[in-house]
């Protein structure tokens, strides 16, 4: 059965879909794995990033998108979510990678989680408006090695059903005050969450993400992140910010990973975090 990992940052802008995206393809073209994308952020940010705005939008307008899937589950009359249809297989703009399947998101799951927190609110006891996601994927789950969920910047009902599907969790963020503030609280709410459901859900790692070598407040906040006992691992490959990991967003082709992220440092900064992630996942899932 596939490792679960969820992305989440209550805090945008600190690189958790490039991460999310990123682990996957290094995942399958370097090491081998099975990896089930899923994007369950209704900016659709890491879709159009494995498949472009184009394709997108073909599967937006043929109902291939994770909105579908809530949609049903909130309005029972609304059209059925195919499985088969909506995994997208063998996607990255990179040619050399293989194996990277993906589940993509919609902007109407904006308006679908509106529903959910309905149904929630309705019955507060039930953890079913949570198990949508676990539910509908349980089939193709053992075809992989790993499922990477994009959460969104919050902790609502897709989080939370992306959460509830989850076995562990990894943090991307910004060495600053206003990127780390929340930590503490997330992990609590995190771990609240999975004893709910009787899930535990394991902290896997915090990811540093737009290092600035030359940054004092970068290295004193990664010197108190790592002081702190209250986070598990700081993983130790602190990803630099660069121009070429933030328009690696961008959906045009690349023959390889160093192309798409870089050769000065980069490359290696995501391979060792990859290694580190898959570890740590090897232990801790």
């Amino acid at each position: 059965m596939a490792r679960v990992i969820a992305t989440i940052n209550l805090k945008g802008g600190v690189g958790k879909t490039t991460t999310t995206a990123a682990l996957a393809e290094f995942m399958a073209a370097d090491f081998g794995q099975r990896v089930l994308l899923i994007d369950l952020d209704p900016q659709t940010n890491l879709t159009t990033m494995m498949v472009g705005e184009e394709r997108w939008q073909e599967l937006n307008e043929l109902g291939w998108t994770l909105a579908t899937l809530f949609d049903k589950a909130v309005n029972p009359s609304a059209p059925g979510f195919d499985l088969g249809k909506a995994v997208q297989r063998n996607v990255s703009s990179v040619r050399s990678v293989r194996g990277v399947d993906l589940l993509a998101s919609s902007l109407d799951l904006m308006d679908v989680q509106e529903g959910l927190s309905h149904r929630q609110f309705a019955d507060p006891l039930s953890t079913r408006p949570v198990e949508v996601l676990r539910d509908a994927i349980a089939p193709i789950a053992g075809q992989y090695d790993y499922i990477l969920v994009d959460c969104p910047p919050n902790l609502g009902m897709l989080t939370l059903n992306g959460l509830r599907l989850a076995d562990g969790y990894i943090i991307p963020t910004i060495p600053d005050i206003l990127s780390t503030y929340g930590i503490p609280q997330l992990q609590s709410r995190v771990a609240k969450f999975g004893e709910r459901v009787g899930h535990p859900i394991r902290e896997i790692g915090l990811v540093i993400t737009k290092y600035r070598s030359a940054s004092n407040l970068h290295r004193s906040t990664i010197e108190r992140l790592q002081r702190d006992e209250r986070i598990a691992n700081v993983v130790p490959a602190w990803i630099p910010e660069a121009t070429q990991i933030a328009q690696s967003a961008e959906f045009v082709p690349y023959g390889t990973l160093k192309r798409k992220y870089g050769t000065s440092g980069q490359y290696d900064a995501l391979r060792m975090l990859t290694e580190d992630v898959l570890m740590n996942a090897q232990v801790l899932l």
